[in-house]
């Protein structure tokens, strides 16, 4: 009798989990009835999702999710909600979330036309995109006093189209020289040999906050060249649990939850190393925060 109930039993398991994996358009459901979450983390993209010295999943996004969890446990009227993480990769994260393997995928993804064939996303909750880093004492304030400079560039990003886009509209006579990964351009940039660097402002921000002496460099221009928005990835085809997502990041934005977050994780002090990004929320994410957007290509209200 009792080898009959242990068969029973994990045959009833074998077939609930089934069902989950058949069918992962009911988050909410599953959550209910397993009374777990899963998400999923980047183990190296510091500050959205990354591993402290304690071997502990952190960061910005990871924050975000844990207080999704909240407001899920609120809703459902549980408190038991448990929470299992699981390291997911660039190459493995989309299809671990469409496969229902995880349940929110909380790191540093751009929200693209692409990836929504398979997964959908949250609201936009950050915006980066191309920026240029010179050097303090260069006398560089604005990209009208990049006449006639040379840019580094890394060889392969997205970012190269955006400065040769801004050169054109502004006649700036740019020379872009070409370098082989961010730490070869920021080389040249400390040496004097280029100008300044163009790529995405926050890896420009954590390379600054990195060197023996930050505030020897800035950002410019005040507005990014391109835009490319951060988002919280969510199985598709499951509207309920993206809805009630996007309503518990409408409240962080609203009730300064989400605002105290950010300036945690980039007006503060941060594990392991205690660098601080020293990166003021932009303009572009303070509107998103009014006027929400789950956009591939959000346009803030002026």
């Amino acid at each position: 009798m009792k080898i009959h109930s242990m068969i029973l039993g994990a045959a009833l398991t074998v077939c609930a989990f089934s069902a989950y994996a058949a069918d992962t358009s009911n988050t909410l459901q599953k959550i209910k009835d397993t009374k777990e979450i899963v998400l999923g983390y980047r183990e190296d993209a510091t500050p959205f999702a990354y591993i402290d010295n304690s071997q502990t999943p952190t960061g910005f996004s990871v924050d975000l999710c844990r207080e999704i969890v909240k407001g899920i446990e609120k809703a459902l009227g549980m408190q038991d909600i448990r929470i299992t993480y699981q390291p997911v990769t660039a190459s493995n994260r989309i299809p671990l979330l469409a496969n229902g393997s995880i349940d929110l995928e909380c790191g540093s993804t751009t929200n693209t036309q692409e990836r929504q064939k398979a997964v959908s996303f949250l609201y936009t909750t950050y915006v980066t995109g191309t920026k240029i880093l010179v050097r303090t004492d260069s006398g560089i304030n604005s990209v009208e006093d990049l006449k006639g400079k040379k840019i580094a560039v890394t060889a392969g990003t997205n970012n190269i189209r955006a400065v040769q886009k801004l050169n054109e509209e502004k006649h700036l006579n740019l020379t872009l020289v070409y370098g082989d990964s961010h730490a070869v351009n920021f080389l040249q940039l400390q040496n004097g040999r280029v100008d300044g660097f163009s790529t995405d402002d926050i890896l420009l921000s954590v390379l600054r906050a990195q060197s023996k002496a930050p505030k020897d460099f800035k950002l410019i221009p005040e507005q990014l060249l391109s835009v490319e928005p951060y988002a919280i990835g969510v199985r598709k085809d499951d509207p309920k649990f993206k809805e009630l997502a996007d309503g518990i990041l409408k409240t962080a934005f609203d009730d300064g939850k989400f605002t105290a977050i950010y300036e945690k994780w980039f007006m503060n002090p941060i594990p392991p190393k205690g660098i601080n990004l020293d990166m003021p929320m932009s303009g572009e994410l303070k509107q998103l925060m009014q006027h929400p957007s789950d956009s591939t290509n959000p346009q803030p209200r002026q």
